[in-house]
C-alpha cells in the first residue's frame, strides 16, 4: 500500500477512537474502535460484493440440470425426479415412442412425459406430439418438460388441451406436479 494509503487509515483509526471517547466509551471500546474502523473500510467493500455475489449464486441443489446434459440425459434426470415420486417410471424407445418419452404413474391415471432440452424455447409441436401420442401409450395426462421456456402459441395449444407445461424455471417443482398428476383419482 502507498504511504498515502497508510496515512489515511491512521488518520481514520484516530478519528473513531476520538469519536468513541468523546461518546463515553471506555478505553477497551476506544481501542477496538481505533483498530477495528480502518479495517472495516479496507474490508467492508469486498464483503458486500461476496455477500451479494454469493446471495446470487445458486446452490448445488438450484443450479440447472440442464446445463451441460444431452437431450437423453436430460431424459433420464426428468425420469430420476419422477421415480422419487414413488411412480412407476417407462422409458420409450427412441424410435416409435409416438412422441412420448416416459410414461409415468399407474393405469388409468399414467401421465405421458415428452422432454426437451433445447437452447431456444419449445414450440407447439412438442405438445402435439405428447398429446397425439398419449393414447397411444395408454396415458390419460400429457406433460411437456423443458430446460427452457414455451412459445406462446405451445401454452395456447397445451391450455386447449389440458397438457402441463414445466418451464426451465418450474423444474424445482417438477416433482410436486408429477405427485399431483399421478395421484389415484377418488
Amino acid at each position: 500500500m502507498t504511504t498515502l494509503r497508510w496515512r489515511l487509515y491512521a488518520a481514520l483509526s484516530i478519528a473513531a477512537a476520538a469519536t468513541s471517547w468523546l461518546a463515553g466509551g471506555g478505553w477497551v471500546l476506544t481501542v477496538l474502535s481505533g483498530l477495528l474502523a480502518p479495517m472495516v473500510v479496507i474490508a467492508g467493500p469486498k464483503f458486500v460484493k461476496a455477500v451479494v455475489t454469493g446471495a446470487a449464486t445458486p446452490a448445488e441443489r438450484e443450479r440447472p440440470e440442464n446445463s451441460a446434459m444431452s437431450g437423453t440425459e436430460f431424459e433420464d434426470y426428468v425420469a430420476r425426479i419422477a421415480r422419487t415420486c414413488g411412480v412407476p417410471v417407462i422409458m420409450t424407445s427412441l424410435s416409435g415412442d409416438w412422441g412420448v418419452d416416459l410414461i409415468v404413474g399407474h393405469r388409468p391415471n399414467r401421465l405421458a412425459v415428452q422432454c426437451k432440452r433445447l437452447s431456444r424455447p419449445v414450440g407447439a409441436g412438442a405438445v402435439q406430439e405428447v398429446v397425439a401420442g398419449a393414447p397411444m401409450q395408454d396415458c390419460t395426462q400429457t406433460m411437456v418438460v423443458t430446460n427452457h421456456e414455451f412459445t406462446p402459441a405451445a401454452r395456447k395449444l397445451a391450455e386447449r388441451h389440458g397438457c402441463v407445461l414445466v418451464s426451465g424455471a418450474e423444474l424445482p417443482r417438477l416433482a410436486s406436479t408429477i405427485r399431483r398428476l399421478t395421484r389415484p383419482s377418488t
